[in-house]
């Protein structure tokens, strides 16, 4: 298009005068002739009515969101900066991806998923991160001295944020943890790598997940935070109270509407945890 010359080359140069790298400004360029080509018309003499419209049809073209946010980009620099509309800008919203529900397992489905794991050590682990509501780093992290049977609690020490925090000691973890020490006798670290000095290596964990899954024969791909997810959904069916599932899984907040509550460690060591409700072999069969 003849009209688009003069402001291919005033773009051009508002970009290079930004610095803009040579990859972004044919990105910005190529957006822009996209924007235009669709209207049949110069950019120049076209208002925010019609970006909307173009973000409308790329979206319905099933443009990836990073794409989508690079068109973005260029239209506003296009408006704002080479036409000088600086109110349009603002006007031109980035796109946010919907976020997905997580993945959450049934009661069944976290009994096949754990008993397909065929080693006693990792086995475990999984069972405490399912049971605690633990990230795979709080799993791994925890010292044979964070078991206070006493008190029926656990002590995660630096999660996320750096926070200390208690979750419940499920009864019946704490009899998978009695088995467990009996035949491993870990002695700093709960999960021990091979070498005891360090604790086991979170990827150990992502691949017994991925072998577990496929073991159990489940169409869903499960994560160390799958059993976290599934844990909180859990709790939540069962009535616990949103705030102390807030407290136990470490949010600052679990939802625009909970705010933060801290709660003591006698009303969470009355919680039950999901996994007193399951039946689940803790040693795996030789």
């Amino acid at each position: 298009m003849a009209e688009m010359s003069p402001l291919r080359r005033r773009m051009i140069e508002d970009m290079t005068v930004r610095n803009l790298s040579p990859a972004t400004q044919r990105s910005y360029l190529h957006a822009v002739t996209k924007f235009s080509r669709y209207f049949g018309r110069s950019p120049e003499r076209l208002d925010i009515e019609d970006v909307r419209a173009f973000q409308v049809h790329l979206v319905s073209t099933g443009i990836s969101w990073p794409a989508l946010n690079q068109t973005v980009c260029a239209l506003r620099f296009f408006y704002g900066v080479t036409l000088g509309h600086g109110e349009i800008p603002e006007r031109i919203p980035y796109a946010r991806e919907p976020r997905k529900l997580p993945v959450v397992l049934s009661a069944d489905e976290v009994v096949r998923f754990l008993e397909a794991v065929p080693s006693l050590k990792t086995r475990v682990v999984l069972t405490t991160a399912y049971a605690a509501g633990l990230r795979a780093s709080e799993a791994v992290g925890l010292k044979v001295a964070d078991i206070d049977s006493g008190r029926m609690v656990i002590r995660v020490e630096h999660g996320k944020g750096g926070k200390d925090r208690y979750v419940m000691l499920s009864a019946q973890l704490l009899g998978v943890l009695r088995t467990y020490w009996r035949l491993a006798r870990p002695r700093t670290w709960l999960f021990p790598g091979r070498d005891e000095s360090k604790p086991i290596d979170v990827q150990v964990l992502y691949a017994a997940c991925r072998s577990a899954c496929a073991a159990a024969g489940l169409a869903k791909r499960v994560t160390v935070h799958t059993l976290r997810h599934s844990f909180a959904t859990h709790l939540l069916e069962s009535g616990t109270d949103i705030r102390i599932i807030q407290v136990l899984l470490g949010h600052s907040n679990l939802s625009s509407t909970a705010r933060y509550t801290r709660v003591s460690s006698g009303l969470i060591r009355r919680t039950e945890s999901p996994l007193d409700r399951l039946s689940l072999d803790v040693v795996p069969p030789a």
